[in-house]
């Protein structure tokens, strides 16, 4: 009887290591989370920076500079 006591006593035991470790785990993982939606945040700025910056690029190309035709071209017509 004294051994089983002891053995759900060691169960128990472990048991509540094994929820420790969990815990610090969890707390490890929350951490990191944290700090990956940091970053993520961080390079949604700079991506829509560059947006804005291609975009401004964008819009100083002449509307007719992508229709040039080759001098041989209009000859040949």
């Amino acid at each position: 009887m004294i051994s089983e006591f002891q053995e759900l006593s060691d169960k128990i035991d472990r048991l509540a290591e094994m929820t420790a470790a969990l815990r610090r785990e969890n707390a490890g993982l929350r951490h990191a989370n944290a700090v990956l939606a940091a970053e993520k945040i961080g390079y949604l700025g700079l991506l829509a920076e560059a947006q804005q910056r291609v975009s401004a690029l964008l819009d100083k190309i002449p509307a007719d500079a992508g229709a040039t035709t080759a001098p041989d071209d209009e000859a040949a017509q």
